[in-house]
Order: structure tokens, then sequence, then C-alpha cells
């Protein structure tokens, strides 16, 4: 199973038997109360908002709703946000968190305390879904936003991370694709010794229920003809469910140029803790708020 757009992930978010329950950290903000708002009347999530309660309230009002209809929690700081969602998750109020108009680290920080128990001693990434326009499917991508230069260990809980992702959106045993310059492996580029450590790890069983291929340059990654002008037998080319980049620069500015250039749409949430976090931007547009909502539903 796979997803051909975001529009068919969004219907099957919708035909959940429960719907999901958000715990959105500083709600406090017109943008992100629209969106949320949005979000619950077209059944995609039920939120519980967390701010200075006069401020949520006021802002609900000015959306023409009725507070007294919301779950609201007050929280008078921005640390404190981030601490009462994950309190919502520890008692079973809530399946995910979303970051509304606070620090990314007010969230984190508390979700990673050992003794709150929702850390699952993986690190923690970036997993962004793309609708790329030159594709049938949607296809996941990481690290282009939390660790700057993965190690190899670092590099096998992202991977990890993206397959339980994608194995908790039905698709039972997905492609992954790690990327590099060249396609042979070359002592001087770590990122080609590591795509073949990760290769061998599949192999042996370290990382299971997924096909790991690399190294492998992006040309080749997205194109079935590429690859066999260049002689890469490689029966997922141009139809890969994931791709790991080297470092976090590279996903970045792939990313970018993807969306800017290419016309790509994303949904992004951080995966490796026990429950997502919806981390968008916040000049994310509307979409890109709803998928990642979404998406967080369904992997949650």
């Amino acid at each position: 199973m796979g997803y051909s757009n975001f529009s068919e992930l969004v219907e099957k978010c919708k035909q959940n038997p429960e719907t999901k329950t958000v715990a959105v950290a500083g709600a406090a903000n017109e943008h992100v109360l629209g969106a949320i708002v949005e979000a619950e009347k077209i059944g995609l999530v039920k939120p519980v908002l967390i701010g200075k309660k006069a401020e949520v309230e006021e802002g609900l009002k000015k959306l023409g709703e009725d507070p007294a209809a919301y779950k609201i929690v007050n929280a008078e700081s921005n640390e404190e946000c981030g601490v009462e969602a994950v309190e919502l998750i520890k008692k079973g109020e809530a399946e995910f968190i979303m970051k509304g108009m606070v620090d990314t680290k007010d969230v984190l920080k508390p979700l990673v305390k050992k003794e709150n128990g929702l850390h699952t001693g993986r690190s923690m990434c970036v997993f962004s879904y793309n609708e790329v326009p030159q594709m049938t499917k949607l296809m996941a991508l990481a690290d282009g936003g939390m660790i700057p230069y993965p190690t190899l260990e670092q590099k096998k809980d992202i991977v990890l991370n993206c397959v339980e992702s994608l194995h908790k959106l039905g698709i039972e045993n997905p492609s992954v694709a790690v990327l590099a310059a060249v396609e042979k492996v070359n002592p001087k580029m770590v990122e080609t010794t590591d795509a073949a450590a990760l290769v061998e790890m599949n192999k042996n069983g370290e990382i299971p229920r997924c096909e790991i291929v690399g190294p492998i340059s992006f040309d080749i990654m997205m194109s079935k003809k590429i690859a066999a002008e260049k002689g890469y037998d490689c029966p997922y080319c141009g139809d890969f469910d994931c791709v790991i980049v080297p470092t976090m620069a590279a996903g970045n500015l792939m990313h970018k140029a993807m969306i800017i250039c290419g016309g790509t749409k994303m949904a992004g949430v951080v995966v490796g803790a026990k429950v997502p976090v919806v981390l968008t931007s916040r000049g994310a547009s509307t979409e890109e708020k709803f998928v990642s909502l979404a998406l967080a539903s369904l992997i949650s």
C-alpha cells in the first residue's frame, strides 16, 4: 500500500474509527487556531488547546467559535506549554503534539526527559512526506531538520524511525535510498561508506522489514531511465518510498529546491519518540498544516 497524493492521506485519516487528539502547545495565535479549528471541522483531529486561557478564548471568538466548545489548558509560559502537552500524552488524553507559537526546544525538552518515559532511546529526526510531481506516490525524506552531521549509528536510527513510520502508514516493506554523490564506495567519502554499512545492516537483520539501497546518487534514485543509462541495476529507481540524506544541510537544500523549483508539496513531523510531533513553520500553508496533522495522526 502507498499513497498517490496528499488527498488520499487526508481521506485515510478521516476514515479512522476514532479521531486522534492533538495537544497544541502554544495555541494562543490566530494562524495556529485557524488551522486547528478547520482541521477539527473536517474530522482530522480533536484538539486540546494549551496557552494563556484568556488569549486562547479571545482568539477563538475572533474566529467565530465558542470557547466553551473546546478543551483549553492554561499555561503562562512557553516552557509550561510544552510541559502541559507532554503531561496530556502521559495521562493518555492526547495521542500526539503540535508545536504552536513556542520554540521547538520547549516541546522536545520535556518529551525526552527520562522520567516521562516517552523517549525510545533513538535519535529523533524530521520525517517529511513529499508529493513530488515526477513521482506516482508520496516519498519520505530524512533528516533535513534535526541532526547536522549524523554518525552511522544516528543514520541507523533515522532509517529505523522512517521505516517504522512507513509501516504505520501501511507500507509493509519500504524501499530506502541512501544518497551520496557517487554510486561506488570511496573510503574518502564517509557518506558512501555509511551507505554500504546500512545496506549490510539491512542484510543481517539489524534494520529489518525494508530494502536499503546505497550509495546512490539523486539522479539515479529519481529516474529509471538515468539508472539504465548508467548501468545501475535497481528495481526501485524512480519509485523509492524513502530517501536518507547524508547531512541536515543536504536534506534542507534538497527539500527547498524540490519545493521552490520543482513544485513539490511537503508535510513533516518529528519521529523517534513514542509520539510524533508536528513542527510546521510559522509560514507553512494551511494545506501543509492539515497534511502534517493527518500524517501525525496516522503514525501516532
